[in-house]
């Protein structure tokens, strides 16, 4: 059995960042002379708070396993000093960061890094950076792009994400250290308490680009994430994506399946498995992703489901397999974590844990499912249907979108506050009976179907307005009717050709539209029926389309949309799904 150590907590050191900058840290490393490998948390959620001194590393449990144990507060959040700006610090800062852990006289020299979501960011941003004494990550629930997948997707503005977020955790959050700052006044905390407090009024303001609630410095970034729209210079310059060729550390990738980051999270694993700089790190890759929301310690409930005591993660014990994780790469053990599998997902509907050699699974066959109708696939009750038969000659279905009265989220992949948006699985029957949600579900299944991998919608459609949304869902029906979301999507018509500048559509015409739903991994049993939902909002989660084509953060005026999807021999509309055989 591996020696356990006591724990020694030194509170509040200071850490000079390369500008001067003052930050702070809390360090917990084990009560006996010597040097250990360190663990490093850089958050902007406050390194005294419980959350931070758990999450999927508790402190002081890596303290006793013999790890110097390292809690920062990022530039301009907390107790540190300067100004905090998502993500452009993070590189330079997170280099000064390690090498100023890695020189300490308690350390070997080598550091990991571990925490969640911006926390992730702040990981493969300082592994972008390539500090010497940088030896391995551990990001959770994160993204590979703060622009798509972040900040927007498919072109849509991810308002419920950036809003909440923006308000409450960063804003509301770090009230005393913004005033401290800008000199702030009661009365505008309690502005800001009001605007948390009701967040649909945020959500509903019109030109959002206006929207007052993060005026006056409070936080700029919130704005400018609105005004850049394409991924232009603001973004490449933090893009993740685009540096896997450059990053030279092994990384522990994981995450959720009804995580907002979930594509993130995949997209890294795969991006450094292919093009990592060195073969270590191209090796070293993992990834593991359960039935799980966005969180630092998912359990076993997402949304209104539960998939069983085995898929919490305190039961897989997630923290003690980062550690390791970073036994094997920090301490150098041979502990097996070198010729285990990569690749570790909790299949939903089996509801089992599953090893894989890598991602996407090259035993599942991309199978597409063809939509089908009369007409009218309309609601639940219509008679859309999906199957793998290509179509012939079938009408289009049609529908209004109104703005006005958009399509509400009903779970999926959401963050930060469940007051106004539930993250995870819900039944979506009470969207289903809307006459703006077209609804195709395969007849009951005559044996298990396993779906997984990539899940991406091939629409052909046309739209009486410049500029609209289409959006995708991915359902399990069961025999009750009760209708489980999986994974979903979205492409607005100016942006659906990816990474480049906006294009208008013509009234009219048909084009051919992608909506990347991403990934799932799920068991449709034997009488259960496959269902995708097509409509043209998904609000709050996305912002609502005004049909006009102007630009979206000033957009004030908002008109319907007449939509046509078609499905025949020209204009074969379907989703490709990943079958996995089974037995």
């Amino acid at each position: 059995m591996a020696e356990r150590y006591g724990v020694k907590f030194e509170p509040h050191i200071p850490l000079e960042l390369g500008d001067g900058t003052m930050s702070y840290v809390d360090v917990f490393r084990p009560d006996v002379p010597g040097r250990f490998p360190a663990l490093l948390q850089r958050t902007p959620y406050d390194k005294g708070s419980t959350g931070s001194r758990g999450g999927p590393v508790d402190a002081i449990r890596g303290a006793m396993n013999g790890y110097a144990v390292v809690i920062q507060d990022v530039r301009g959040r907390y107790s540190s000093g300067g100004e905090f700006y998502t993500f452009v610090n993070e590189s330079d800062d997170g280099y000064n960061s390690v090498e100023w852990v890695a020189s300490q006289p308690w350390c070997t020299g080598k550091v990991g890094m571990y925490g969640v979501s911006y926390v992730g960011a702040t990981q493969w941003l300082a592994a972008r950076a390539n500090p010497p004494s940088l030896a391995g990550i551990a990001p959770g629930v994160t993204a590979s792009d703060y622009h798509e997948g972040w900040a927007w997707q498919g072109g849509a503005f991810e308002l419920g994400f950036n809003l909440s977020w923006a308000v409450g955790p960063l804003t509301a959050a770090n009230w005393g250290n913004l005033s401290k700052r800008l000199g702030l006044s009661q009365e505008r905390l309690n502005e800001v308490i009001y605007a948390k407090d009701n967040l649909t009024e945020g959500y509903l303001h019109l030109p959002l680009e206006e929207a007052p609630d993060l005026k006056g410095g409070l936080a700029p970034y919130y704005y400018d994430w609105l005004a850049h729209p394409e991924f232009d210079d603001y973004w490449k310059s933090v893009c993740i994506a685009e540096s896997h060729a450059t990053i030279d550390v092994p990384s522990l990738n994981w995450g959720g399946w009804y995580d907002i980051f979930m594509g993130g999270t995949i997209d890294n694993y795969v991006g450094m498995r292919r093009k990592g700089a060195t073969e270590a790190a191209r090796k070293g890759q993992r990834l593991l992703i359960g039935p799980w929301i966005h969180g630092s310690a998912p359990i076993d409930v997402s949304g209104q489901f539960n998939f069983g005591t085995r898929s919490s993660s305190s039961v897989l014990d997630l923290p003690g397999i980062i550690l390791r994780y970073y036994d094997h790469w920090l301490k150098g053990e041979d502990n097996g974590v070198a010729e285990e599998k990569p690749v570790r997902i909790f299949v939903m509907g089996e509801n089992v844990w599953r090893m894989e050699d890598d991602w996407p699974l090259e035993r599942a066959v991309p199978t597409n499912f063809y939509l089908h109708s009369g007409g009218k696939a309309n609601t639940l009750n219509g008679d859309g249907s999906l199957s793998v038969d290509a179509p012939g000659n079938e009408q289009p279905d049609v529908y209004v979108y109104n703005p006005l009265d958009p399509v509400p989220t009903q779970g999926g992949g959401l963050c930060c506050d469940p007051a106004f948006m539930m993250s995870g699985a819900y039944d979506q029957r009470p969207i289903e009976v809307r006459p703006d949600v077209l609804v195709y579900s395969t007849p009951e299944l005559e044996r298990d179907t396993e779906v997984t991998g990539p899940v991406v919608v091939t629409l052909y459609a046309a739209s009486s307005a410049v500029d609209t949304d289409f959006t995708g869902k991915l359902v399990d029906v069961e025999p009750c009717g009760c209708a489980r979301n999986l994974t979903d999507g979205i492409i607005r018509a100016r942006y659906r050709k990816p990474r480049q500048p906006a294009s208008l559509i013509q009234p009219g015409e048909v084009y051919e539209y992608t909506i990347d739903l991403w990934a799932t991994s799920n068991v449709f049993k034997k009488g259960h029926r496959i269902r995708l939902e097509i409509s043209s909002s998904n609000f709050p989660r996305f912002d609502r389309n005004a049909n006009t084509g102007g630009p979206i953060g000033a957009e004030t005026r908002l008109v319907p949309a007449l939509q046509r999807v078609f499905h025949d021999g020209e204009y074969p509309s379907h989703v490709s799904l990943p079958l996995a055989p089974r037995g």
